[in-house]
């Protein structure tokens, strides 16, 4: 495995080591994926990727990188290039079909139980796009798809510039945001115009995406979560 980088977990101070993940990883991370599924409420927030999804990306099709404390896998993160078909996020948000091809897929993120609140999930985040931005081939946009509620995912993405351009069912009837980050020069935006909707107002969401509003943050106001809209 290549050493990416050391740090040290906000918790427990203990070091930890990020490295590029291969298929030899290919069980560690299955493993680590069940403990994290199996510790979720509500299971319908997270879509694992099955052993081949993994072996798509390890085999060349992306980027996959793993935090490791005692050469213990404890979170890991993927990037994964999209077959081009009718499913492509590129489409549900409005780009054209020559556009598909300048799209990477920001994929799952896991962190194991025991090891959450050290925000690993950003430290991550941060250093496969820095590991993204080394490779020959130059991506336009960064897609990828979170259920509404996913607190700790949404979190993430917002922290990361990215916006919500789209709200639909994927997944086989699968309500999701989708979130993109443009990676050259992005499109204009205008702070003074913001509209605010409460998350479960799916319809007035959708009718907002619709017209060209992108969601850019959210906030829990008063116990409810609401989302800030700006076109």
């Amino acid at each position: 495995m290549k050493l990416i980088e050391r740090g040290i977990l906000l918790h427990s101070m203990q070091p930890f080591e990020v490295h590029l993940l291969s298929l030899t990883d290919l069980d560690a991370i299955l493993t680590l994926q069940g403990k994290v599924v199996a510790s979720l409420e509500d299971k319908a927030v997270l879509a694992p990727l099955t052993r081949d999804d993994f072996q798509y990306i390890l085999e060349g099709n992306g980027l996959m990188i793993g935090a490791f404390v005692d050469e213990q896998l404890i979170a890991f993160r993927a990037l994964m290039v999209p077959l081009i078909d009718e499913d492509h996020l590129g489409r549900d948000i409005g780009l054209t079909k020559e556009e598909l091809a300048s799209v990477i897929y920001q994929e799952i993120s896991n962190v194991h139980p025991a090891y959450r609140g050290n925000r690993l999930q950003q430290t991550l985040a941060t250093i496969i796009m820095k590991e993204l931005a080394k490779q020959n081939k130059t991506y336009a946009y960064v897609c990828c798809t979170v259920a509404p509620f996913n607190i700790p995912s949404l979190k993430d993405k917002f922290a990361q510039g990215m916006e919500i351009a789209a709200l639909k069912e994927k997944y086989g009837g699968k309500l999701r945001y989708i979130f993109v980050k443009e990676l050259k020069e992005g499109r204009q935006k205008t702070e003074a115009a913001v509209r605010t909707l409460r998350m479960d107002d799916t319809a007035g969401q959708q009718a907002l995406l619709a017209d060209g509003w992108r969601c850019f943050q959210m906030a829990n106001r008063n116990g409810d979560y609401w989302v800030d809209f700006r076109k």
